[in-house]
């Protein structure tokens, strides 16, 4: 495992020199093309305790973590980066000479800040554990935090989302206690340096861990992918001045605040301009695609309620042509039960009306909607002995399920009469009974009427 990771470690080094190598030369041709006229230094007005201090202090020690590209050695051992540059300015306004001390991870420079062996760090976040130890001058720019996570994991959009999950940082870490507080869920898990942290990301220890955004572009790699921003957190650029040192603190937030605009956005723009243009792209063309899709989405749900509106039209004008067929259909039987000569019934498995016609109406002297869901034996249409006899009649044959054709004598209201009477039960589609469905033909004699 440590033979690997020494490999891992060997490995970046060698991309890291590429890359800054690369930088340099694009910055290079930058500047031999774009360079305008040196500006001139107009030098702080300090007071004379300030320039006493300086005489006192003929260096001051830089705490210094390579980082691109804020601070990084080239090839021949030069410190160099946007920070380096900005020293630079200041040293020329006020006459401060700056060492630079190499330390090998945050928690290393904290430490040479602490004792007293550097004055001040150009690479440092603030929080509230470090005011402690520190002060930080006025700030002179700032970047975001990234999630950077392993490729083909789902995106982590939030803290939330790391509960129960590895999150690697480098020891001491600008966020490391804020996320412990607020996050207790999440595991920490602390190495010395951003590589290290990257390394265990890529094989899979970790879930994420999270870096400046310029730096974590430096690092492109088919294993990890650069996320999110960490909403509400910003990592502002500042000096921090090791406490005890009032002076040095005054005279570099002088130096800040007469440090050009101008100046100040034509270094960033010459060391970041590159990374910033490229997230900036990333981001136009990720919300030129999600507009796009979202438009596609939207075209596509247009089409298909278009499509689906047009297919319950037609259903709906179907239903109601069917319903059209089906009333013209019931008026049709309606008027030809009505015009038949004989009366006609039918009763359902109680023996209750259901349906009759006029010729059976004017036989027994009753309207329909007055016995409709009635039994025989519950209306005084027929003599009670007759209503008894014709009901149980009617319950039987439902219980054999027989037709029945006979010839009777029938008491009416109106009088006696002689029919011929049919009754036969029928069912539903699908084979189950309903009821019964009878008449009779009139046949008493010397009678030409056909009912009675």
């Amino acid at each position: 495992m440590l033979f690997e990771r020494g490999w891992i470690h060997t490995l970046n080094g060698v991309l890291l020199v590429s890359l800054l190598s690369c930088w340099r030369i694009g910055v290079a041709a930058h500047l031999v093309l774009n360079e305008d006229p040196a500006p001139s230094v107009r030098p702080v007005q300090l007071d004379e305790h300030e320039r006493q201090w300086i005489r006192d202090n003929p260096a001051v020690i830089v705490a210094s973590v390579q980082y691109p590209l804020y601070l990084f050695q080239d090839e021949h051992g030069h410190w160099n980066g946007l920070n380096s540059d900005v020293l630079k300015r200041i040293s020329a306004m006020t006459g401060l000479r700056f060492v630079f001390r190499e330390s090998f991870s945050t928690d290393r420079m904290l430490e040479h800040l602490e004792n007293g062996s550097a004055d001040i760090s150009t690479t440092l976040a603030v929080n509230d554990e470090r005011r402690l130890t520190l002060d930080f001058s006025h700030a002179f720019g700032g970047a975001g935090w990234v999630f950077v996570g392993r490729a083909g994991e789902p995106a982590v959009q939030s803290l939330e989302q790391l509960a129960k999950r590895v999150l690697v940082l480098p020891a001491r870490h600008a966020l490391e206690s804020t996320i412990r507080r607020d996050y207790p869920s999440i595991e920490i898990r602390s190495v010395k340096t951003y590589a290290e942290a990257r390394a265990l990301v890529e094989s899979g220890e970790a879930y994420v861990t999270i870096e400046n955004e310029i730096g974590a572009q430096l690092f492109p790699s088919g294993l990890l992918h650069v996320g999110e921003l960490l909403e509400g957190k910003w990592e502002a650029d500042h000096l921090a001045v090791r406490k005890g040192q009032p002076e040095l603190l005054g005279i570099l937030n002088k130096a800040l605040e007469a440090f050009p605009a101008a100046e100040l956005r034509s270094i960033r723009q010459k060391w970041l301009g590159g990374i910033g243009a490229e997230r900036t792209s990333k981001r136009q063309q990720s919300r030129t695609q999600l507009i796009f899709w979202g438009l596609f989405a939207g075209c596509v749900f247009g089409t298909l309620s278009l499509l689906w509106n047009r297919r319950l039209t037609v259903e709906i004008k179907r239903r109601r042509d069917v319903e059209k067929r089906l009333d013209d259909q019931l008026v049709f039987q309606r008027a030809l039960l009505d015009a038949m000569p004989d009366p006609v019934f039918v009763r359902d498995l109680e023996g209750r009306l259901t349906l009759c016609n006029k010729s059976y109406e004017e036989a027994l002297s009753i309207r329909f909607d007055q016995v409709q869901g009635q039994r025989l034996i519950d209306v005084d249409a027929v003599p009670e002995n007759t209503a008894g006899v014709l009901h149980e009649e009617f319950m039987e044959q439902l219980q054999t399920r027989r037709t029945r054709f006979s010839k009777r004598h029938l008491q009416l209201r109106s009088g006696h009469r002689e029919i011929y009477q049919w009754t036969v039960p029928f069912y539903s589609a699908d084979g189950q009974l309903r009821g019964l469905l009878g008449g009779w033909t009139d046949i008493t004699p010397g009678d030409d009427a056909s009912r009675g």
